[in-house]
């Protein structure tokens, strides 16, 4: 049996791990149930721009929180170039899940050929320092990952219920024709709203930078996870996303420390499984 030591390490790290599940899950959250798209190119984006920290910390020194000034409205932008595209050839909810895994498999490709196949590993001050909280060992990277992740949930909530520009965004996900009517333009909130989500994806790859180490073929290994943490919640909700990735980042960390580090990955789905099946039990 693990000590109490262990475990306490254990459950903060899932707590901290389960921030990042959310942080990502709540940009494909918000798509997935505003605009009615899977944007699967949401993966894609997160890895990256971990890749962009990751060149401007190496290359020029950056600091990660900085390159933020740079990512958020440059992803944003090619969230929105993406969305107008969709508008424009009127794509569907299937067809959007094709082609944004066209574009997962192009990006990771790029990755490849930019940066080849080998695992690089960021080394910055968040992640080599550390602070105490009784028996827990705290790495910067952690807290800022945590922070980061609270800050987006409060920001999303903050303007999907108390701006204008929110209600619209959830009356049109409600019924596009009628919010038309009202004079609503669903087409340019869906464009902004995709561009949050693409800012979004932006400071979750930010997160994963300073957190992992990187590699093309790891963009695939996240999409079962983050859909677990998706579909666990309620879809385009701000905080669900949040709660189903603490759920399942504590259920995680916790199995590694008491069965085996191989049981984990299991976990997502089990979870999501009997989430499914409650679910259906109330209906």
């Amino acid at each position: 049996m693990p000590s109490a030591g262990l475990l306490l390490q254990a459950l903060a790290s899932g707590v901290f791990l389960g921030a990042l599940y959310g942080l990502i899950g709540l940009g494909i959250g918000l798509g997935w149930g505003l605009l009615r798209q899977i944007n699967l190119a949401h993966f894609a984006w997160v890895f990256l721009s971990a890749y962009i920290t990751y060149e401007l910390k190496t290359r020029l020194g950056v600091d990660p929180l900085i390159s933020l000034v740079v990512l958020v409205p440059l992803f944003a932008a090619l969230g929105m170039a993406l969305q107008a595209v969709f508008a424009r050839f009127a794509i569907t909810p299937f067809n959007s899940l094709l082609v944004t895994f066209g574009i997962t498999v192009s990006v990771e490709a790029l990755l490849q050929w930019i940066w080849s196949a080998d695992f690089r590993r960021m080394a910055s001050f968040y992640d080599e320092h550390k602070f105490r909280l009784g028996s827990v060992v705290v790495t910067y990277s952690e807290a800022l990952t945590l922070a980061m992740s609270l800050a987006a949930v409060g920001l999303v909530w903050w303007l999907l219920h108390r701006t204008d520009m929110g209600k619209s965004v959830r009356a049109s996900a409600e019924d596009p024709a009628i919010a038309t009517a009202f004079g609503i333009n669903a087409k340019r909130l869906a464009i902004g709203l995709a561009g949050l989500c693409a800012a979004l994806a932006a400071c979750a790859g930010v997160c994963v930078a300073l957190t992992f180490t990187l590699a093309p073929s790891q963009i695939f290994s996240w999409v079962g996870v983050v859909f677990a943490v998706v579909m666990i919640g309620r879809l385009g909700s701000a905080l669900t996303p949040l709660l189903g990735g603490l759920a399942i980042g504590i259920s995680e960390s916790m199995t590694q420390a008491l069965i085996a580090p191989t049981w984990a990955p299991l976990v997502a789905f089990t979870v999501l499984i009997l989430i499914l099946l409650l679910r259906r039990g109330d209906e």
